[in-house]
């Protein structure tokens, strides 16, 4: 790896003059040529799941395959992008044990990059929409905020980088049981939550890309419970108190980057949040939780009536009525 200088360790701000589109690097800001791209799903997972002719609909209601979605990247980010990769690709070989011990970091990093990809496909097409979004990205403000404190801490996928005192975001890695579970890969996302989950086999990664692992705080209990193989209708409960809890998260964190000195090795990053007297979260509502999970739910034919039999507590498959880790080798259970 050629030696870092301070220059180095500054990050890129694409945000300064609006500097996204092809001809630049998303990294780095360096001008790039047409063939100067890397896939947003990596050619490992494109050959691993027979993603690449895939389609995905877009806000704008055009569908892309996702071979096409590519990012431009200068030659000199490439290679650390590729040792990610690679690292990545055995690891999801050997399963959820091998993913969770690449580390919190690796695994943002590793995710966002997707997340990133996908989120700016979207918002450049918002210039040109084949047919204009019900709420833009664009438009949202507060999401704009986030999504700036989010691409500061991805220099990481750049240079070597450090997060002082606080991890990047809440990633969580499940394990679905093989033998209620054969779908092989998913992808799910919320843009304005900056929420972002993949299935690969039978580990499932569910981050939230800008929370400074406030949610991995608030969700630590629930993790730990969790953590064993769980019928495909458990993680999609996981998954519902995750995005909802981001849905939730008032706050935005402000990135800071260190100033870098000669010598320096790594990009450091401090995070604060401003208003230290308010609530983190805003107040939980079951009948917003409710909707999200029954939106989780819906292939399972669990409907809003069922999961809001007792409205004050909504159906768990997570817990049992006792309050204790259920287990649940099938669902519907057999009578």
């Amino acid at each position: 790896m050629p030696q870092l200088t301070p220059a180095d360790l500054i990050p890129y701000d694409p945000f300064d003059g609006m500097q996204f589109g092809p001809t630049t690097c998303f990294l780095s800001g360096q001008p790039v040529g047409p063939d100067d791209t890397i896939p947003v799903f990596a050619d490992w997972l494109q050959a691993r799941y027979g993603l690449a002719d895939r389609p995905i609909q877009l806000l704008d209601q055009r569908t892309v395959q996702i071979k096409d979605l590519r990012l431009p990247a200068s030659p000199a980010v490439r290679p650390r992008l590729q040792e990610l990769e690679q690292r990545v690709a055995a690891a999801a070989a050997q399963g959820p044990d091998a993913l969770r011990a690449l580390g919190d970091d690796t695994l943002f990093l590793w995710m966002g990059k997707m997340f990133y990809g996908i989120f700016i496909t979207e918002l450049l097409n918002e210039f040109e929409p084949l047919i204009k979004p019900k709420y833009p990205l664009a438009e949202n403000a507060a999401l704009v905020r986030r999504f700036q404190a989010f691409y500061q801490l991805l220099q990481g996928l750049r240079v070597p980088t450090e997060y002082a005192d606080f991890v990047p975001g809440s990633v969580f890695v499940l394990e679905a049981d093989p033998a209620e579970d054969v779908t092989p890969f998913e992808y799910d996302d919320d843009l304005n939550t900056l929420v972002f989950s993949i299935k690969l086999d039978k580990a499932v990664l569910v981050a939230c890309l800008v929370d400074i692992g406030l949610i991995g705080q608030a969700m630590g209990k629930v993790y730990q419970d969790a953590s064993r193989p769980l019928h495909p209708v458990q993680i999609a409960e996981f998954k519902a108190r995750v995005y909802y809890a981001a849905h939730l998260l008032h706050v935005v964190p402000d990135i800071y980057p260190r100033t870098p000195r000669p010598g320096d090795t790594t990009m450091v990053f401090d995070a604060l949040i401003d208003d230290v007297t308010g609530a983190i979260f805003n107040p939980w509502e079951n009948g917003a939780y409710t909707q999200a999970l029954g939106d989780l739910w819906h292939r399972w034919n669990i409907s809003l009536a069922d999961i809001v039999q007792k409205p004050a507590e909504p159906l768990s498959l997570l817990y049992d009525e006792s309050g204790q880790p259920r287990e649940l080798k099938s669902w519907p259970v057999a009578s």
